[in-house]
């Protein structure tokens, strides 16, 4: 991977560029491992209208959630936690979770996606209904909830590889000219403003869920411009600056900062406001599965509902004031018909526009491809300087470094262990990167995965037993600029039954605070239209 000349300017002293060792010629052992991602055959086939005609009686159900991931277990749940029992999850894959979604080999369960949550913020009213449900918020003070200590990230959270060193945060801590530390001081001044601003209608200019944030212009308006034009307007140009602010753009956005709005650019430092007792606000809740143990949780108080390996592929407006939908059953090989008095299109919004063209289009929605690889290892990574943290950096790796899935677990410090490693397909176009994605070899992407590895950790040469490499081509909504107005995103926020959509997509951000709010808010909105009497927890 190539390391750019700003990048290089900063970073001297680093670890070498990824795929150093692919230029040598030498020849390298076959690697254990396993190639997969999400359906795309079953996703394709969807794409193409290839389904058979319905067959047999038309099925009548009160709610059809058509999509299985955070949104649609969202929504599923929050109908069952208001007594509601007449409803369906259909979803394409095998197994619910969407992009939450994890895996297991002997040595540990580890994330194929997201893999942790953030301590929710005070408006997050509804997640934290649901995680004191799970046994994760264990009681209440005037200071927030109290968590559950063994839901939270243990230390050391944090790691930067930088100039040869590991150090603690994500920020070069030492070797840094005055000017440029100055400027991550303002930096960090100026999102602390943004922050505690408060718009015109009473709102937190910055909220999760964002939905909640302000309408005021005077924050709104940052959406016209991208993240680094606005950063270079405000003269925030320092080097390790930069590198870091692009780090974070393609940690949440897998996007560039030239790609991302400023409004989203600063979203991910102004929105976090974790409301919790004893401290904790500021810190993550993660599992070795990562946010599957959420996405688990969820299905798990509604498995009879859920309908797994079930694509729907037609979703219409009645004239009777329903819906009817067209379901495929991958494993009985036959389509047949529902008509449900509401339909929830829980998918992305590129799907949502296939299935239900008469009711939405897929408007400016750009998506981020991933590659995500977990990594067996016989010992765990070690290192000059601060010892081995749950998430850790490389500053000289265009990859987004590993998280440790044994960190929270006994095991942690002795091996084995597994690693997950991340990285966003970012440099090219979203269509360019998915072709380069699904057309490397596993072998390739082993090598890429190995030697980005071993420039961070040498001394993990040997140790290395298997690398799983998992491919998400449509991975994440990208908050490009002007998604804030887009008028296809607004419509499809502003629909009411019988069809009503509920994804991340709809805030542009995928988060699971944002998918959780919007199955959430449309399960009530369906509740609501039956007459079904309950409490709002949104």
């Amino acid at each position: 991977m190539k390391v750019d000349a700003s990048r290089r300017a900063v970073l001297a002293g680093g670890s070498a560029a990824v795929g150093a060792s692919l230029l040598s010629g030498c020849a390298r052992p076959v690697m254990a491992g396993t190639l997969g991602g999400a359906d795309w055959q079953r996703g394709h086939r969807l794409r193409d209208g290839a389904f058979p005609a319905p067959e047999g009686p038309v099925e009548d159900i009160d709610v059809v959630i058509a999509g299985g991931g955070v949104a649609g277990l969202a929504a599923g749940w929050r109908l069952a936690e208001a007594g509601f029992g007449d409803f369906a999850v259909f979803e394409l894959e095998e197994h619910t979770g969407g992009n939450a979604r994890s895996g297991r080999n002997a040595v540990s369960a580890y994330p194929l996606g997201a893999h942790y949550l953030p301590v929710p913020n005070r408006e997050a009213k509804a997640l934290r209904h649901m995680l004191r449900g799970f046994g994760m918020i264990v009681g209440d003070t005037a200071d927030g909830p109290v968590y559950d200590p063994y839901q939270l990230c243990a230390d050391l959270e944090e790691r930067l590889l930088w100039r040869g060193e590991w150090q603690e945060g994500l920020f070069p801590q030492t070797g840094l000219p005055p000017a440029q530390q100055a400027q991550r001081r303002a930096f960090e001044r100026r999102m602390a403003d943004f922050r505690g601003a408060v718009g015109a209608d009473g709102r937190p200019a910055f909220a999760v869920p964002s939905p909640l944030s302000s309408t005021d212009p005077r924050f709104t308006a940052l959406d016209r411009h991208n993240f680094a034009e606005w950063l270079d307007a405000e003269g925030f140009t320092a080097p390790a600056l930069r590198v870091y602010l692009r780090y974070c753009c393609r940690d949440d956005y897998g996007a560039e900062p030239e790609h991302v709005s400023a409004w989203a650019g600063i979203h991910y430092f102004a929105a976090r406001r974790g409301w919790a007792a004893n401290g904790d606000g500021d810190r993550e809740l993660t599992w070795p599965e990562g946010n599957d143990r959420l996405a688990s949780l969820m299905a798990a108080r509604i498995r009879a509902n859920l309908r797994p390996a079930c694509s729907v592929f037609r979703v219409a407006a009645t004239t009777e004031g329903g819906a009817e939908l067209d379901v495929f059953d991958h494993a009985a090989g036959r389509s047949r018909r529902l008509r449900a008095k509401v339909a929830i299109l829980a998918m992305p919004h590129f799907v949502a526009a296939r299935v239900a063209p008469t009711l939405c289009a897929s408007g400016g929605f750009s998506y981020a491809p991933w590659v995500v690889a977990n990594v067996t290892l016989s010992r765990p990574p070690a290192g000059k300087g601060v010892s081995l943290a749950w998430d850790n950096v490389s500053t000289a790796s265009d990859a987004l470094g590993y998280v440790v899935a044994t960190h929270q677990t006994a095991s942690a410090a002795a091996g084995p262990t597994v690693l997950t490693w991340y990285m966003p397909l970012s440099r090219e176009t979203p269509e360019e990167a998915r072709k380069i994605m699904m057309t490397r070899s596993l072998e390739r992407w082993q090598d890429i995965v190995r030697d980005d590895l071993l420039a961070m950790n040498p001394d993990l040469d040997g140790a290395i037993e298997s690398i799983d490499v998992w491919r998400w081509g449509h991975a994440m909504i990208r908050p490009t600029p002007g998604f804030l107005s887009d008028p296809e995103r607004l419509a499809a926020r502003a629909a009411r039954p019988p069809v009503l959509f509920a994804h991340s997509d709809l805030s542009g951000l995928s988060l699971f605070e944002e998918a959780h709010h919007h199955g959430v808010t449309a399960a009530e909105t369906a509740l609501a239209h039956l007459g079904h009497a309950f409490q709002s927890i949104a």
